[in-house]
């Protein structure tokens, strides 16, 4: 996969200062606060950086984390997981694998069939509805 790099300053031209701070400074939105927390629609979530297609919604569920949660990704490959020993835990972040945005974290903790919470930032996705769905009231 073909990496895209940018400036900070190119980042922050593209994304909202939220966006950017999430994604390009490695923080967190609060719980319950991201528009994919309880978001239901069919499609596909992709990267708000660079477009990389990265979970679908068919892997979703409701893990009570605040957070957009997953069991498993659009392809393995697309995602890079990292350690993450910061704020006194251990943890695996993951990153998006083309353009190194922070995603969020993944626990093993999740329900079958992967046993895994991809627990993701709703600041780093954008949706795209699975063609042909009508969608009401979504960011």
């Amino acid at each position: 996969m073909k990496k895209i790099s940018k400036s900070p300053e190119q980042w922050r031209r593209q994304l909202t200062p939220e966006q950017y701070h999430v994604t390009r400074e490695g923080g967190t939105e609060p719980p319950f606060s991201g528009p994919y927390h309880d978001h239901k629609a069919a499609g596909t979530y992709h990267c708000v950086c660079c477009d990389l297609p990265l979970f679908s919604s068919g892997d979703k569920f409701d893990s009570g984390s605040g957070w957009p949660s997953f069991h498993s990704a659009i392809d393995d490959a697309h995602l890079l997981r990292l350690p993450d020993t910061s704020h006194g835990m251990v943890r695996t972040e993951v990153r998006c694998a083309r353009c190194d945005a922070h995603l969020g974290h993944v626990f093993n903790d999740g329900p079958p069939p992967s046993g895994l919470r991809f627990c993701i930032n709703s600041l780093a996705l954008h949706f795209r509805p699975q063609p042909g769905t009508v969608l009401k009231n979504t960011p």
